[in-house]
C-alpha cells in the first residue's frame, strides 16, 4: 500500500495504491482544481486531462469502476460534465452538487482496479467482473415523483428489481449505499420512512441487518430531483463473509432513533478485506449528538468513532484508501482542513459541502480500507 500526490500547474492529485503482483490491484484517486478563479470549463477540463494522464501513465492497464464527481452548481455544470464523460463513459458515474471547500467548482474521486472484466448492463448497473465475484455498481439514480418519499421508494424498488435481474436480493448482496437529498432538513424524513418500508419488506431488520449508507445533503441539476442514489453490491459472497461493525462502546444501533443503516460492513476475501464506514458524526452509544456547536470536537469524536469501527474490522487508519468530508457549515472549512491535513496528510480525501441529516451534526466523514488477508478459504478478490 502506498499514497502519493501530484502537483500539476492546475490540479492536484492524490493517489492511494494497493498493489499486488498476481490478482487485482486497486486504486483510489481525488483529483482537485487548484485555481479557482478558473471557468468551470477549464477547471473541468484540467481534471479531466489529469485523470486521463494518470490513465496512460502510472495506472496504465486501471479500469475506473465508480467515479463520483464533487460539483459546486450542477444546474449549470452537470451538462458540460456528462457531455465529455459521454464520450469515455468508462464506468459507474456519480455526479452531486457538493461543492469542494477549497473554493473551486470541480473534484473527482475515482475507483480503479486491474484484471477485471467490465459492461454496462442494460438496466443501467456496471457490472465488474473478477475471479468468482460480480460487483454491480450503480451511480446517480434518480426520478421524479412527487415527494422525497415516493422518490425513495421508487428508486429502492427499481434497485431491487435490477438486483434481481442479476441473481442478487437487496438483503444478501448489497454493502454500500448513498443517498443525496436536496434540502435534507426537509426531505430527509421521507426517504426514511420509505427506505425503513423498503428494507422491512426485503427482510432487513433490527433483527437481521441493514446496509452501510451515507445520507447527506446533495443536489441534483433538475430541482424536481430530491433524493438520488449510488449503490455497491457482490454477487458471489458466502453470509460468512460480510460482517456488520456495531462499536457499541462509542454508537448505538441505528434502529434505536428510527433509522435503518449499518455503521459499516467488511467483507472478507481470500487475500484482503475491504471496509465500507458509513457516513458517521459526533455520536454516542446512546445515540446523543456530542459537542454541539463544537466543529473541533465534533471531528475528534467522529475520528474516534470512525477508528473504533475500523478497529472492529482489524484495520486502522494506515489500511484507509479514501475519505469524504461533509460540512454544515462552509465556515468550519479553514479549521477542519487544517485538522486533516495535520491528522491524516497522506490520505486521498475531498472536503465538501453537505449538511448532514441531523442539524446539529457540524461534520460527517465516511471512508473505504483494504487490509491484506491470509487465505481463509475464500476465493480471492
Amino acid at each position: 500500500k502506498k499514497q502519493q500526490t501530484n502537483q500539476s500547474e492546475n490540479t492536484l492529485t492524490e493517489i492511494f495504491k494497493y498493489e499486488v503482483k498476481e490478482g487485482v490491484s486497486e486504486f483510489h484517486v481525488m483529483i482537485h482544481s487548484t485555481r479557482p478563479e478558473d471557468t468551470y470549463e477549464e477547471q473541468l477540463n484540467a481534471v479531466a486531462n489529469a485523470y486521463n494522464d494518470l490513465l496512460a501513465g502510472e495506472l496504465k492497464g486501471a479500469m475506473a469502476v465508480f467515479k463520483r464527481y464533487f460539483l459546486s452548481d450542477t444546474a449549470n455544470q452537470a451538462d458540460l460534465l456528462l457531455a465529455i464523460t459521454t464520450e469515455s463513459s468508462d464506468c459507474a458515474l456519480s455526479v452531486v452538487e457538493q461543492p469542494p471547500l477549497d473554493g473551486t467548482k470541480i473534484a473527482l474521486w475515482a475507483y480503479l482496479q486491474t484484471n477485471v472484466q467490465t459492461q454496462v448492463l442494460h438496466n443501467g448497473l456496471f457490472e465488474v467482473k473478477h475471479n468468482a465475484y460480480c460487483h454491480l455498481w450503480g451511480g446517480s439514480a434518480f426520478n421524479r415523483a412527487a415527494n422525497s418519499e415516493y422518490q425513495t421508494r421508487l428508486l429502492l424498488n427499481d434497485y431491487v428489481m435490477q438486483l434481481m435481474e442479476q441473481g442478487c436480493k437487496l438483503a444478501d448482496n448489497c454493502i454500500r449505499t448513498w443517498f443525496f437529498v436536496q434540502n435534507v432538513d426537509v426531505n430527509y424524513a421521507g426517504l426514511v420512512k420509505a427506505r425503513n418500508e423498503v428494507f422491512t419488506e426485503q427482510s432487513l431488520t433490527p433483527q437481521t441487518h441493514y446496509i452501510a449508507s451515507t445520507g447527506i445533503e446533495g443536489r441534483h441539476a433538475d430541482p424536481k430531483v430530491l433524493v438520488q442514489m449510488d449503490t455497491y453490491a457482490v454477487e458471489g459472497l458466502t453470509p460468512g463473509q460480510i460482517h456488520h461493525l456495531y462499536a457499541p462502546t462509542h454508537l448505538n444501533p441505528t434502529y434505536e432513533y428510527g433509522v435503518s443503516f449499518e455503521r459499516g460492513t467488511s467483507i472478507d476475501y481470500g487475500d484482503r478485506r475491504h471496509v465500507f464506514i458509513s457516513g458517521t458524526a459526533s455520536i454516542n452509544n446512546k445515540g446523543e449528538i456530542v459537542h454541539c456547536g463544537d466543529v473541533r470536537k465534533q471531528t475528534e469524536r467522529m475520528w474516534e468513532n470512525v477508528e473504533t469501527l475500523l478497529e472492529e474490522a482489524g484495520c486502522g487508519f494506515e489500511e484507509v484508501g479514501q475519505m469524504i468530508i461533509y460540512l454544515r457549515d462552509t465556515a468550519d472549512y479553514a479549521v477542519v482542513r487544517e485538522m486533516h491535513d495535520q491528522q491524516f496528510p497522506d490520505i486521498p480525501k475531498v472536503i465538501v459541502h453537505g449538511p448532514v441529516c441531523r442539524p446539529h451534526w457540524l461534520v460527517e466523514m465516511e471512508c473505504i480500507a483494504v487490509k491484506t488477508q491470509e487465505n481463509d478459504g475464500y476465493a480471492i478478490f
